[in-house]
């Protein structure tokens, strides 16, 4: 995994690990089928998730082997909770749900003005003792960033211990908005591409990912 970010390399994650970059690569193709998008998608989430996790903090437990009882290392999964940002985000859910079933899970439904661009909230659900968990927010695209600064910026009175951003594709501009307004979030992406175009969607990109997960277009 490496860094990159025109203003803030410490804070922005390139996942370029070759299975992410291949799975992403099929998904691009726009005729690549809602059960293949999917599939695709959940794969990559699941790689992706290993990243994103690889910082958390681990305890000890006591553990009888076959041979003896010894003491190893283990995630607690219930002090991290998942936040899907509706509805595009539960396609991201379910992948890093898989590899961490312990977690909790929060939903932010936002869309987005058709002339303004600017996200509109519509439902919020958090477990509680948010002020003692790591969250990790995620939404398959950051465009114009709107959507993404919204829900952070809910999240924050929340207090909890941490905020990570997790997409599969961003843009100079995206990730500048989104640090502008939250310069102490990480964010996690498989690609920054070019840039956005005048309707706020991602080029090259893959499309509306909320259309080709659910297949309403």
């Amino acid at each position: 995994m490496t860094s990159q970010n025109l203003t803030n390399p410490s804070k922005v994650h390139l996942i370029d690990h070759p299975l992410v970059q291949h799975k992403l690569t099929l998904m691009r193709r726009k005729d690549a089928s809602t059960n293949t998008f999917r599939t695709l998608l959940n794969e990559l989430s699941m790689l992706m998730a290993y990243e994103v996790t690889r910082d958390m903090p681990m305890q000890d437990v006591e553990v009888e082997t076959p041979l003896e009882t010894a003491t190893f290392k283990v995630i607690d999964g219930k002090k991290l909770v998942f936040v899907s940002i509706l509805r595009a985000g539960n396609g991201i859910l379910e992948g890093m749900l898989s590899v961490v079933p312990g977690a909790r899970v929060g939903h932010v439904g936002l869309y987005r003005d058709p002339k303004t661009l600017m996200a509109v909230e519509y439902y919020f659900k958090m477990p509680h003792d948010m002020q003692e968990r790591e969250v990790v927010v995620v939404d398959p695209m950051l465009a114009t960033g709107n959507s993404a600064i919204a829900a952070v910026e809910r999240l924050k009175q929340l207090n909890p211990k941490s905020i990570k951003f997790v997409c599969l594709l961003t843009c100079p501009e995206g990730i500048a908005a989104l640090h502008k307004a939250h310069p102490d979030v990480h964010i996690y992406t498989a690609s920054i591409d070019r840039e956005l175009n005048s309707h706020g969607y991602i080029l090259p990109g893959l499309g509306d990912a909320g259309d080709r997960i659910f297949g309403t277009k």
